[in-house]
């Protein structure tokens, strides 16, 4: 059983920068595929950016550039560094585990102001 908990959300003005962090509990995180997503308000949960164990990550395009995902796997922990943000990146963002199973944590807000 893996837990997962995100923190660094928040409200921030556009083109400014959050960092998102993902706590994860249990073992065997290193072999994990963590990604995150985001769900907008009366949108579908989308994938933002993933990377593998061995570090190789992908991106939704609309973040490309902007966004960066990494891991620390002495940690635990899954990182999102969100930089020069816009209005459209508001969503709750989830942290997402996988392995042989799927596993969510419960999501951290981010408010872009324009």
């Amino acid at each position: 059983q893996v837990q997962l908990v995100e923190s660094g959300g928040g409200l921030v003005q556009a083109g400014g920068s959050l960092r998102l962090s993902c706590a994860a509990s249990g073992s065997f995180f290193s072999r994990y595929v963590m990604a995150w997503y985001r769900q907008a308000p009366g949108k579908q949960r989308e994938l933002v950016a993933s990377i593998t164990g061995g570090g190789s990550t992908n991106y939704v395009d609309s973040v490309k550039g902007r966004f960066t995902i990494s891991r620390d796997n002495a940690k635990s922990t899954v990182y999102l560094q969100m930089n020069s943000l816009k209005p459209e990146d508001t969503a709750v963002y989830y942290c997402n585990a996988q392995l042989a199973q799927i596993y969510w944590g419960k999501g951290t807000l981010v408010t872009v102001s324009s």
